[in-house]
């Protein structure tokens, strides 16, 4: 019997058009009734082009509602882009549906938030056929914003201004802009034909200025949607626009108080353009210009300080009855972070009248931080099949964490030989739900998904064990004759998730083991490290049974590396293969220490002869290579790491590998250094997340550890910029932080221009309010000379050495800065001299 569906499977859109085309109603519920579950069942279950024609058609034409037709078509794997929204629309009025309107709406509000121009001109014609209101969700704005930045090619010669002029959504979508958060991002076009920037503010003044816009709609949406916030590059365009309309004194007056509001509160672009148009005004209530002054002085935002210090100089000579109370407020600023400003600060609050009282610093000598508390016990073992099961729900549909993995992996070995039929009852639906996330993904040579689906899978059925078994053997035969180009050796894969995919294949290839106590290498601590006493338990309890090998070395290398002979001991009269090798590494105190060489990798030229803009590679980068001390065995290549491309990246796999090696961070550090150094000259974002882990490492850190702390202060996000500042107290409240090797590599490589200084300034300064200062000013000391010696000093550097010479004298620790006396003794006033002699005279204090 054939298939009454099979037309949609070829795109078949006359054949849609016939299917539905005639049928009563009953025929029309049983065609209905029979596409969801065809659509449900299809394994390609993917529609574009003439096959999302073909369904939108046959939805159309038989589903009896418009929610019931919004569901089908708004599934994730429908993709409206190009649809034909002409032949529906000639379909539903043939059958005399009501609700296309309705339909256009509920398209409209499921409209993806990453791509929402997918979709969106289907909806639009929707609506344009039935001359129904316009959508106003946020996801139809922003289409509606890419399209005109992106517009057909038949409209691309047009300018912005006429298209819009002549949109039918224009009134009612101009005023949502104000209120998506956002959407400002989407703003910042510039016109298609003649790359104009800022298209969109200027057209929109444009059309204001015509009188087909409202301006003063235009104006209050501005500064509401600035009051209400929003990350800062989506505030851009709502300040070009505001600049654009140029208000008046006299709409400046009436808004006063909120422009007063957003200079105390705003972002600094946001913050600088109020205070720019209060300006304007001849006169401003001094009462609240002081109350926003006060906040303002102590921002750290120092163009926006400087100039309302400015203005309050300008207001205290304009009413000298209230200069008094005005150099009080100037005052506020003498505990600014940047020492010019404070300086300015007491020079105007003396000229009116307000003698700073001179205070003598008590510099503490040393970091005063909190004693590291140590790793935090591992999570309890799961215990219940539906326990497992929501564990492993979590670890497909989010992000892989170690100790999610670790849990999951030890319950499906423990759990699969004691109960495997609860088992499968509670593992299937999961995996079912969870499809496309427990599948390999072959562009992604460190995707654990595949494997990790597999095992949950041979844990739940011993048929998919089975069907799945000559794999995961070929992967661990692989790695043990060490074969190159086998699946375990791709040379994109790094040694330590090389090691994570050979425990999943073994754990896949053995589980279901009947009454298997569980995983060897199961962590003792948060961190991902094992006790070496519960590692010994555990193989007294394993008995005669022959150990899993890949479990047992990553147990192994979850030990601390130091030697114990006595536990060596008791280790080797277990009489056992696995005692023996316990014992052995005791004995040698774990991992050798692997001989490493800081290299300069150049950039390698693609084979096209030009870069995108969006991923061209950096220049050159200083990496760390390893390699294995003379006459060492290094069977899984733990110990090697090469002098590789400037281009490498892992993503999110880095920050497993902690876990892998607790107790050798520099060993990690030498793997995840390409992708922290691609935070700081490539702007990626996420590398130096793994920093805290490394600090909650063991072993010595070297310099992978130094060079890793050096680029995340570089780092072009505030989260990585985080995450090094806590990885770097963390170090130093142990006794780890080499901060003078720190500083080397940040100077070295600020001054050849692989990473901005300026980004560096404000980490290391929280750092040193956090309680570490005598760090910080060794770390500083050592940065400096390099940036002192450039022919022209990197942009930052006058900020690091005021910062230098705050925690100089804070700590009270004279250190010698190669360089410093020399561009002290310059002449001029640069902010460079400047810093500089002020560092030196705290030096010579």
């Amino acid at each position: 019997m054939s298939d009454p569906y099979e037309f949609l499977t070829r795109g078949d859109v006359g054949a849609a058009v016939d299917a539905v085309t005639g049928l009563d109603e009953q025929g029309r519920r049983s065609f209905a009734d029979g596409l969801v579950a065809h659509v449900r069942r299809r394994r390609d279950n993917w529609w574009w082009n003439t096959a999302a024609t073909a369904l939108a058609v046959t939805a159309v034409g038989c589903l009896p509602t418009a929610a019931a037709t919004a569901e089908l078509l708004g599934r994730r794997n429908v993709s409206l882009r190009g649809a034909d929204a002409e032949l529906v629309v000639q379909v539903a009025r043939a059958r005399g549906v009501p609700w296309l309107a309705e339909l256009a709406t509920r398209l409209a509000d499921r409209l993806r938030r990453g791509d929402p121009m997918d979709g969106w001109a289907f909806v639009a014609e929707l609506v344009a056929a039935e001359k129904a209101a316009a959508p106003t969700g946020d996801q139809f704005v922003e289409g509606w914003l890419a399209l005109m930045a992106w517009p057909p090619e038949a409209q691309r010669p047009v300018p912005l201004v006429d298209r819009l002029r002549a949109d039918v959504f224009l009134d009612a979508l101009v005023p949502r802009l104000f209120e998506v958060d956002g959407v400002g991002t989407r703003m910042t076009f510039d016109e298609f034909m003649t790359d104009e920037d800022h298209a969109l503010p200027r057209a929109l003044t444009r059309l204001a200025g015509e009188g087909r816009l409202d301006r003063t709609m235009l104006l209050d949406g501005c500064v509401s949607r600035l009051l209400r916030g929003d990350r800062p590059a989506a505030l851009r365009a709502f300040v070009t626009l505001h600049g654009l309309l140029e208000p008046t004194a006299g709409e400046v007056d009436r808004r006063r108080g909120d422009y007063l509001r957003l200079l105390a509160d705003a972002p600094g672009n946001v913050a600088s353009m109020a205070q720019k148009t209060l300006r304007v005004l001849d006169g401003v209530e001094v009462e609240g210009l002081l109350d926003a002054s006060r906040a303002v002085l102590v921002r750290p935002d120092k163009a926006l300080v400087r100039a309302q210090l400015g203005w309050l100089d300008q207001l205290a000579r304009r009413h000298p009855d209230r200069a008094a109370e005005i150099a009080e407020v100037v005052a506020t600023a003498v505990d600014h972070p940047a020492a010019d400003i404070r300086d300015r600060a007491g020079t105007l609050a003396a000229r009116h009248g307000h003698v700073v009282a001179a205070r003598v610093v008590i510099g503490v000598v040393g970091d005063d931080l909190p004693p590291p508390a140590g790793p935090l016990p591992a999570p309890a073992a799961i215990t219940d099949p539906d326990e497992l099961a929501e564990e492993a729900a979590s670890l497909l549909s989010g992000p892989t964490t170690a100790s999610g993995l670790e849990r999951v992996l030890d319950a499906v070995v423990r759990l699969a030989g004691a109960d495997r039929a609860r088992l499968k009852d509670a593992l299937l639906p999961v995996l079912r739900r969870h499809r496309t996330s427990a599948e390999e993904h072959p562009w992604d040579p460190c995707c654990l998904c595949g494997l990790l689906g597999g095992v949950l899978h041979a844990a739940a059925d011993p048929v998919e064990a089975g069907a799945r078994r000559g794999r995961w053997a070929a992967t661990l035969a692989a790695l043990r004759r060490r074969t190159p180009g086998g699946p375990s050796r791709d040379p994109r894969v790094p040694p330590p998730h090389r090691l994570l995919r050979a425990r999943l294949a073994e754990i896949g290839d053995r589980v279901g083991a009947p009454q298997h106590p569980g995983l060897l290498a199961a962590p003792t601590t948060a961190n991902g490290a094992i006790d070496p006493e519960v590692l010994y338990d555990r193989l007294a309890l394993l008995g005669q049974r022959d150990a899993w090998e890949v479990d047992l070395t990553q147990a192994l290398l979850r030990l601390p590396a130091r030697v114990d002979e006595p536990l060596a001991a008791r280790a080797a009269a277990l009489g056992t293969p696995a005692g023996d090798r316990l014992a052995g590494w005791l004995r040698a105190g774990g991992l050798p220490t692997p001989d490493h060489q800081v290299v300069i990798l150049p950039r390698q030229e693609r084979r096209q002869s030009y870069y995108r803009g969006y991923d061209e590679p950096p220049q050159q980068r200083t990496h760390v290579a390893l390699s294995p001390p003379e006459g060492v065995d290094d069977p899984f290549g733990l110990l090697t790491v090469p002098a590789g491309s400037v281009e490498s990246y892992v993503g999110d796999a880095a920050r497993l590998w902690p876990a892998v090696l607790p107790g050798y961070r520099g060993l990690v550090a030498a793997y995840a250094l390409p992708d922290i150094a691609s935070g700081a000259d490539q702007d990626v974002s996420g590398g130096a997340a793994i920093l805290p882990l490394l600090a909650e490492c063991g072993g010595d850190g070297g310099p992978a550890v130094d060079l890793a702390l050096a680029y995340g202060l570089g780092a072009r996000h505030e989260s990585d910029r985080v995450a090094t500042v806590d990885a770097l107290l963390m170090l130093a409240a142990a006794g780890d932080l080499d901060a003078p090797r720190v500083g080397a590599h940040l100077g070295t490589l600020a001054a050849v221009g692989d990473l901005t200084p300026n980004r560096a300034v404000q980490p290391l300064r929280d750092a040193a309010a956090a309680g570490a200062p005598l760090s910080i000013w060794r770390l500083l000391a050592a940065a400096l000379p390099p940036l002192l010696a450039s022919p022209k000093a990197p942009r930052g550097t006058p900020d690091l050495l005021s910062l230098a010479a705050e925690t100089a004298g804070a700590t009270g620790a004279r250190i010698d800065v190669p360089g410093l006396a020399e561009v002290a003794a310059r002449g001029g006033s640069s902010r460079l001299v400047a810093e500089a002699r002020r560092l030196a005279g705290a030096l010579d204090r």
